[in-house]
């Protein structure tokens, strides 16, 4: 460019207004990289986008944007056609980096190559001489532009995470508790450590936490440690760079950058390996990530929630997980009960799966005393997760509207009855009237005082169940 060309842009307004400092919510974490070859235009357009927050390089050439390319992740370029190699140049900055806004910079007699640029997957253009005031307001409008895309990016992310979303079911006393913790957990910023057996319902405890507290418009991220390979759980997490390994054609966002603000679920985190367990570590402490293949770190704002079936301090003492990481995770912790330890919640739970497997079928399901009882016997290793395979089981065997015992898994129908199991033991002949006594009031005690249930287990009516309870001098509100 020119001396006369460079006084033209600058006269006009040699810098941008102080009145608009950082005016651009977000722009502070939008990269702009400003390739012109006159070093008077870089540093004035580089006055100009970081008054409006954008982090900013500078390039003389197309060779050095290239370069600068391999290890930055330009969100928009501000290009000079006829200084930087024109076409060309943009070609090379798209194939490196495809979702960049390129803004192209000519001069007013070659309008015809800026149109040509925007055929090729430029974003803008502007016409020299410019002045500060019209960069401004087109750099305001690419972070605009760019903010929206991360706001859809986002909450398709989030979207996706709600899938099957739901309250958590229980009134066991041992849900009572988690309730109350999961309360406390979600309005607070620590790390949490979720333990329980496989099928306790450890994401929807995660999820719980998020979208009840005060993160719950920003993003949740769950990642299945356990079901992808190493070097893919690092490029999930931490992102990589383009050419970081076979396959690596185009760079990618971590899910720890893509959740900015909101919260990454970490299931299965006893088998993170040890080597992600040291970067996970200095990721949580430091709060920045370094993208594989890359020498550049990327600031994160990140909540960890993480979950777990192993017995995390024997995993520690056997060398298979990090001291210092289960330290970090465990700030707050929530033990999960397995389904077995809280059968009083098994007609609550059954009744919500049928419920939705009805509505999406659009038939009303239900289920018989005698299946019921066989729910309520059996010990669940496989917890909800199982008893909801269960029931969809049930329903896709059978036509009717009602499932019975034999709709069952045969490992439900054939375990040993325990119906005498609510009665306490006795010494001698017991009166019929004191058997039957003993029976519902045993039977109350063992539902938490649910009469409903206890009534439909017991093969009565809740008014019997009402009547029999005065005749024995009961609290009709036990």
């Amino acid at each position: 460019m020119s001396n006369a060309s460079t006084a033209a842009v600058l006269s006009r307004n040699p810098s941008p207004t102080p009145s608009h400092p950082l005016q651009i919510a977000g722009a502070n974490f939008l990269n702009l990289l400003i390739v012109d070859d006159d070093r008077i235009i870089r540093e004035a357009c580089r006055e100009v986008a970081q008054a409006l927050g954008f982090n900013t390089q500078v390039a003389e050439s197309a060779e050095q944007a290239c370069r600068l390319l391999d290890n930055s992740r330009p969100d928009a370029v501000l290009l000079d056609l006829r200084g930087s190699g024109g076409l060309e140049a943009l070609h090379t900055i798209k194939q490196h980096r495809a979702e960049a806004l390129v803004i192209v910079v000519t001069g007013y007699g070659t309008v015809k190559s800026a149109v040509q640029a925007m055929k090729d997957g430029a974003f803008d253009y502007v016409t020299k001489p410019f002045s500060m005031e019209e960069l401004r307001l087109l750099l305001e409008r690419v972070a605009g532009h760019l903010r929206l895309k991360t706001e859809n990016r986002v909450l398709r992310e989030t979207i996706k995470s709600r899938q099957g979303f739901g309250n958590i079911v229980g009134r066991a006393p041992e849900m009572e508790k988690l309730y109350r913790i999961i309360g406390k957990a979600a309005q607070s910023v620590h790390p949490v450590l979720i333990l329980g057996e496989s099928g306790t319902g450890k994401e929807l405890v995660a999820k719980s936490i998020h979208f009840t507290g005060i993160f719950r418009d920003k993003p949740f991220i769950p990642v299945d440690c356990g079901s992808l390979v190493p070097t893919l759980i690092e490029s999930e997490l931490f992102g990589h760079v383009r050419g970081a390994f076979t396959g690596a054609t185009n760079p990618k966002d971590g899910l720890l950058a893509i959740a900015q603000g909101g919260t990454v679920f970490l299931d299965e985190i006893g088998e993170l390996p040890v080597d992600l367990q040291a970067k996970l570590l200095r990721a949580i402490q430091e709060k920045e990530i370094r993208p594989v293949g890359s020498v550049k770190r990327v600031p994160i704002d990140v909540r960890i929630l993480a979950a777990t079936n192993r017995d995390l301090e024997r995993s520690v003492a056997d060398g298979t997980f990090r001291r210092d990481l289960y330290f970090r995770l465990n700030v707050l912790t929530l033990r999960i009960p397995p389904l077995r330890a809280r059968r009083q919640d098994i007609p609550l739970l059954a009744a919500h799966i049928l419920e939705r497997i009805g509505r999406d079928a659009g038939i009303e399901k239900a289920i018989s005393d005698e299946a019921l009882k066989a729910l309520l016997n059996y010990d669940w290793p496989g917890n909800v997760r199982e008893l909801e395979n269960s029931l969809e089981r049930a329903c896709a065997l059978t036509s009717a509207n009602e499932i019975q015992v034999r709709d069952l898994p045969t490992q439900i129908c054939s375990a040993p009855m325990e119906v005498m199991a609510m009665i306490p033991p006795s010494h001698g002949i017991v009166p019929m009237a004191e058997l039957e006594k003993q029976t519902i009031l045993a039977a109350l005690s063992q539902v938490n005082g649910d009469k409903m249930l206890a009534a439909r287990l017991l093969g009565i009516g809740k008014t019997t169940l009402y009547r029999k309870l005065k005749e024995y001098g009961a609290p009709v509100n036990l």
